[in-house]
């Protein structure tokens, strides 16, 4: 049954560019890249037990590097990999000193590392251009299209392989008893790095995918909020499911799009303040409720009526 699911999945990414409107294939290539982005965190928070809130800095990190590089003349197929790799030693900077936190204390540690790159992207004007932010050439929407679903379906085959290895089962002590974990031998405070610096990899990668797709960066963009919508996301999709960063990320690109019908049955000329972050808690806590496995957990238990 799963593989009749995935082969029947990886047939619709094949055939949407022949019916889909160009608004259609752009919204499904943002899907992809929510995907690779919570990849990342997927195994930071849901395999190795991490809570991060300043994932969307890595997103900026990563956003801001490709603007940079592709302003300077290089090539996607360099600037790709310089970009991930600017994203993935910020994540083992911001996590070196605050590899011995945990719970509360980890949170606040990373929730402050993401204010100090917003403030570092605002100030830094003669790099970044400050509020004004960076214009970011756009890719063609089909090879868009194609590498943001490419990379996605490698970051979720990536997360698999390492589920099934020896640092993958390392990352699962760590997620279930830290203080177990080190009692056996496994290094904790490094596992942790190494933990924040591929998840902030992935992330720095979907950033610079996604500085294409919108074809402008700003400090705004990389806040806290999207921090906690990243992680939202995972939570509704199924926190600790590869099923899960996908129905998850379905989830964050239609909800804007159901709420701007919403906004059309409603009469709304605009919507109220606020509301797309209430809709967003709402489905959180009907999660928690009826659903507390995530969409990927509900599906499953569908699959088996």
């Amino acid at each position: 049954m799963r593989r009749a699911l995935l082969s029947a999945a990886i047939l619709a990414l094949l055939v949407a560019p022949a019916v889909l409107s160009p608004w259609g294939l752009a919204q499904l290539t943002f899907v992809a890249i929510y995907v690779v982005a919570g990849a990342g965190l997927m195994l930071l928070a849901g395999y190795a037990g991490q809570l991060s809130l300043c994932h969307a800095a890595f997103l900026g990190i990563g956003a801001y590097a490709e603007a940079l590089l592709q302003a300077q003349g290089w090539p996607l197929a360099a600037s790709l990999p310089a970009a991930t790799l600017l994203a993935a030693l910020a994540g083992g900077a911001a996590a070196w000193p605050a590899r011995r936190l945990a719970g509360i204390y980890l949170a606040i540690a990373t929730l402050s590392f993401g204010f100090i790159v917003q403030e570092v992207l605002v100030r830094w004007e003669s790099v970044t251009g400050g509020n004004g932010g960076l214009v970011v050439a756009p890719l063609d929407p089909w090879a868009a299209y194609g590498l943001a679903w490419a990379l996605a379906l490698a970051a979720l085959w990536l997360l698999g392989r390492l589920l099934a290895s020896r640092l993958g089962r390392a990352f699962a002590a760590v997620r279930e008893d830290a203080t177990a974990a080190q009692a056996i031998g496994v290094a904790v405070p490094a596992l942790k790095v190494v933990a924040f610096a591929a998840a902030a990899a992935l992330a720095g990668l979907a950033g610079a995918l996604y500085a294409h797709q919108l074809r402008f960066v700003s400090p705004e963009q990389f806040d806290w909020v999207m921090s906690i919508e990243l992680l939202m996301m995972l939570v509704i999709g199924g926190l600790g499911t590869r099923a899960g960063i996908v129905l998850g990320a379905l989830f964050l690109i239609a909800l804007p799009q159901a709420l701007g019908l919403l906004r059309d049955l409603a009469g709304w000329a605009v919507p109220p303040a606020g509301v797309e972050l209430f809709a967003f808690g709402l489905a959180l806590v009907l999660t928690l409720r009826y659903a507390p496995d995530g969409l990927s957990g509900l599906a499953g238990r569908l699959r088996s009526l």
